[in-house]
């Protein structure tokens, strides 16, 4: 059996590694992007749920990879900074934050010496068409959500564009216990704090309207203003991605599904996209499973109960995530505190409190 990937983000790798781990024959196709330049201030945190599926069916993490994340605290600027919600289980890891190079230079190590990998780059589109019409794989997993496959074939999609950008950095400060993830809503946008190691820190910006004149210098300006907890040393080169909604209505047609970014796009503020991404390949690694199991071939059918089992699922989750991030814009925008005081409320509540952290940790599940 010969299953085709295309596209070599941090997607493409780990389904890839998880096929491999199967003993299935995997060639990766990939267009040249900027991915290495722009995913060097880039971090993703891994909720506890799917760290530890990473780690027993995809590929180890070392110890000094990743940061452990023990607390979460919401803030919101409109009330002078007051602490809103706050997120903690005593004794356990809420997340683990990695930056994206670290995870895609583990997979790409590890994938580069197993036979039953190949990765060949795409030289030209007339490709895509050659791999259509030679029919020479019996799946094919499209994680690219920016190539012809994606534009011909999943173009039909719930889309919303925020008009508005995320801007990452990493800074350096001194060394400090750094256990805890901070997220503010100011008036300008979301802006969180992502603990990398004592002494570095991830920070995302996610600034509303683009209209406005917006620059480095500004940004630094942010950053000093709300990193109040570290005395910084430096801060690196900030990158810049648009920010959009984006929800697939097709999983896929014949032997071709989409993954990852070519399904689904959500907004960072709740740092669920690529854990959105684990679960579906977690739930799609188990119907493999399944089926070899059972000894049974492996054929798109397998698709079909991928997105029976997680269609409904990630469309209440994302739109969900874009929900929390409208009531906070609109929040920011009234006069009154009461929309603050009422999530403080639910927040403090301990049945709440335990709800939403399974929620960021598993996501949605019966």
């Amino acid at each position: 059996m010969n299953i085709c990937i295309l596209g070599d983000g941090l997607t493409g790798l780990t389904v890839s590694k998880s096929l491999v781990n199967k003993k299935l024959k995997v060639f990766m196709y990939y267009q040249k992007n900027k991915y290495f330049k722009d995913s060097s201030t880039r971090t993703v945190g891994i909720s506890k749920n799917n760290f530890d599926f990473f780690n027993n069916k995809v590929a180890k993490f070392k110890s000094h990879m990743f940061c452990k994340i023990k607390k979460i605290e919401v803030y919101s600027e409109k009330n002078k900074n007051e602490k809103i919600l706050e997120f903690e289980r005593l004794g356990k890891e809420l997340f683990y934050i990695l930056k994206n190079e670290t995870i895609h230079h583990l997979l790409e190590k590890e994938l580069k010496r197993n036979p039953l990998f190949k990765k060949k780059l795409i030289k030209n589109n007339n490709f895509y068409k050659k791999i259509l019409n030679e029919k020479k794989f019996d799946l094919i997993i499209n994680c690219d959500g920016n190539n012809i496959i994606s534009k011909n074939i999943f173009y039909k999609k719930i889309f919303k564009d925020y008009k508005s950008s995320a801007y990452t950095a990493l800074i350096k400060h001194k060394k400090i216990i750094n256990d805890k993830a901070i997220q503010i809503f100011t008036k300008n946008g979301p802006i969180a704090f992502l603990p990398i190691s004592n002494n570095e820190t991830s920070v995302v910006f996610s600034k509303v309207n683009n209209k406005d004149q917006f620059n480095s210098i500004k940004l630094e300006n942010i950053i000093f203003k709300y990193a109040v907890k570290y005395k910084i040393k430096n801060i690196s080169k900030i990158k810049k991605f648009p920010l959009i909604l984006s929800i697939s209505r097709k999983y896929f047609e014949k032997n071709i599904m989409a993954l990852g970014d070519a399904l689904h796009k959500i907004h960072p503020h709740a740092g669920q996209g690529f854990n959105m991404t684990l679960r579906d390949i977690k739930i799609l690694s188990n119907i493999i499973d399944e089926r070899l199991n059972l000894g049974l071939p492996l054929d798109y059918s397998i698709y079909e109960k991928f997105e029976n089992k997680t269609k409904h699922f990630n469309f209440i989750f994302s739109t969900g995530i874009d929900l929390i991030y409208e009531f906070f814009k609109i929040n920011n925008k009234m006069n009154n505190n009461l929309p603050n005081k009422i999530v403080k409320l639910i927040g403090n509540n301990k049945f709440f409190n335990e709800v939403f952290s399974k929620y960021a940790d598993k996501g949605i599940t019966i």
